[in-house]
């Protein structure tokens, strides 16, 4: 299991920019937030409506708010999002590995992960859900995967929809007091 490294943990209030590779190392997400703070189940991150998130080939504006967890343990990461959500996604969890952060300057961090193609979802139409298991199949022999990695990943996904379908912490609400206080930061 993968723990987020932090030699400098980010301030409440600091710029987090997530950049997100893929494990051969081409880039991925880059997605800014704003730091809240850290609970026993990792660092939130408020991103707000309006942010400018790109990937090569695609760049966008967000069209709603939405709380990034990086677990202090852990093969994956977590966005919570609001009910503005165009597609009606209330949560993507990531699985990932090699979580680290990266101060870049004062009031600026980076986190960085690599991306293992398989996603836990969960919509308002469709419920909860695996997805990407064909990119996580193409991927695993396109870029090599080593065969402990893919069933760590399989494994840690089976356990995110077995906690997720539980609502066990910290996919039983709390994420909702983390966006109020996302929500005043200036």
């Amino acid at each position: 299991m993968d723990i987020a490294v932090s030699v400098d943990i980010p301030e409440v209030g600091d710029l987090v920019v997530a950049r997100n590779r893929k494990y051969d190392g081409t880039a991925h997400w880059v997605v800014p937030g704003r730091y809240l703070g850290s609970d026993e189940h990792g660092h939130w991150v408020f991103q707000g409506t309006h942010e400018f998130i790109s990937r090569p080939g695609a760049a966008s504006y967000t069209e709603s708010d939405a709380i990034f967890l990086i677990p202090h343990t852990g093969d994956w990461v977590a966005t919570f999002f609001d009910e503005a959500h165009p597609n009606g996604v209330e949560l993507y969890i990531d699985l990932a590995i090699e979580l680290a952060w990266r101060r870049i300057r004062p009031g600026v961090m980076e986190f960085h992960m690599i991306d293992m193609d398989l996603d836990v979802v969960r919509t308002k139409s469709a419920g909860l859900f695996v997805d990407d298991r064909d990119e996580f199949a193409e991927h695993s022999l396109q870029m090599s995967y080593p065969e402990p990695l893919v069933a760590r990943m399989e494994a840690a996904c089976e356990a995110l929809t077995v906690a997720v379908t539980a609502g066990l912490p910290p996919f039983d609400g709390r994420a909702a007091a983390w966006f109020t206080l996302g929500r005043t930061l200036p």
